[in-house]
C-alpha cells in the first residue's frame, strides 16, 4: 500500500507542476497586452479642464502646445501634473483662446 501511496502523491504533484507551467504560459500574451496598454497611456492620457468642464488628451501635440505657452511666458519646462493648480488653470485658458487657430493650421 504504501507503494500506491507515494505514486499516487507523485502523480498529484506532477498534475500541479504542470497545471502552474500551462497556467504561467497563459498569462504572458494578457501582460503584453497590460504593457502595450501602459506604453499608450504613457504616450496620451485625458486631463480635465474644470473651468471649462471638458478633458483633453494629453499626447504628444499637447504637449507641443503646452510648451510653445511656456515659451510665451519666458517659463523653463515643469511637466503639466507638477503644476500648481492655479497656473494649470492659466494653461488651459489659453488653450482655449487658441485652440480656434490651431484647427485652422491642421485643415
Amino acid at each position: 500500500m504504501r507503494r500506491e501511496s507515494q505514486y499516487f502523491a507523485c502523480l498529484l504533484l506532477s498534475a500541479a507542476l504542470v497545471a502552474a507551467t500551462g497556467a504561467s504560459a497563459r498569462t504572458v500574451p494578457q501582460d503584453d497586452k497590460d504593457h502595450e496598454r501602459h506604453e499608450q497611456e504613457e504616450r496620451e492620457h485625458r486631463v480635465y479642464d474644470p473651468d471649462h468642464r471638458d478633458y483633453h488628451t494629453w499626447d504628444q501635440r499637447e504637449d507641443k502646445v503646452y510648451r510653445q505657452w511656456l515659451e510665451t511666458k519666458h517659463e523653463t519646462y515643469v511637466e503639466y501634473e507638477k503644476l500648481n493648480h492655479k497656473v494649470q488653470q492659466e494653461y488651459w485658458k489659453w488653450r482655449h483662446e487658441h485652440q480656434e487657430h490651431e484647427e485652422h493650421e491642421h485643415q
